[in-house]
């Protein structure tokens, strides 16, 4: 019997590609037109936003839990979370939550140790690249990481924030992100973390001068293989 998979939101077109990924992707595991059940839950993503700016990360975790015993109650036998950055708030709840709950990064850290990668671009919200969310899984395994300078940070966090969560998506912010990872491939990084679950809309192995580590995706198919395991 397969798992019910849930859902944690946070931004809508993260959270949206990551459920797409889940339905689409699903026939490869399943068979034709099968995915496992999936909820979602999310609050206002002001709620979100609001305390990501004041720093209260134990109110992000708050939000997390929330919608984490919502999913619980409705069934669901497992989480995940296609946000890195409030992933942040997790060691606040973890003891609190009453399913499992499967770590962004460990997924994308886990695919790069598969796929022999040695050092890694970082992308992603200030928030994200700022926080030791990356830096311990990559640690962990052994991963080198490098992140954007404070300038590159800030622009990113501009881009994300307010266009790809709106779903804006502009020609600039593609040539912007092809500039910052083609500065990490001359610093010696043979991969880029996509580690915002929105730049994947607009950054992908087709136009990247590194091979992509797309968080939302991966995040999908792990979620995938274990609701296979049910």
């Amino acid at each position: 019997m397969r798992q019910h998979i849930g859902i944690v939101g946070c931004s809508a077109e993260g959270a949206a590609l990551c459920y797409r990924t889940i339905c689409v992707e699903g026939p490869r595991f399943f068979g034709a037109h099968a995915h496992p059940e999936v909820s979602v839950h999310t609050p206002s993503f002001a709620d979100y936003v609001q305390c990501l700016e004041r720093g209260d990360w134990r109110g992000v975790g708050e939000l997390m839990l929330s919608s984490a015993d919502k999913l619980a109650k409705s069934g669901a036998d497992f989480l995940i979370c296609p946000d890195n950055t409030i992933h942040q708030a997790l060691p606040f709840i973890e003891a609190r939550l009453s399913l499992p709950w499967l770590h962004i990064a460990e997924a994308v850290a886990a695919e790069a140790q598969a796929r022999g990668f040695r050092r890694l671009g970082l992308t992603g919200t200030r928030w994200l690249v700022d926080s030791a969310v990356y830096p311990e899984k990559l640690g962990a395994r052994g991963l080198d990481y490098l992140r954007p300078n404070d300038e590159e940070r800030e622009e990113i966090n501009h881009i994300i924030m307010d266009e790809l969560v709106r779903g804006i998506f502009k020609p600039e912010a593609i040539a912007y992100f092809q500039r910052v990872i083609g500065c990490m491939k001359t610093e010696g990084c043979d991969a880029v973390i996509l580690g915002c679950t929105e730049i994947p809309l607009i950054i992908d192995d087709a136009n990247s001068p590194l091979p992509t580590l797309d968080s939302t995706r991966l995040l999908a198919r792990a979620a995938l293989r274990r609701a296979g395991e049910g």
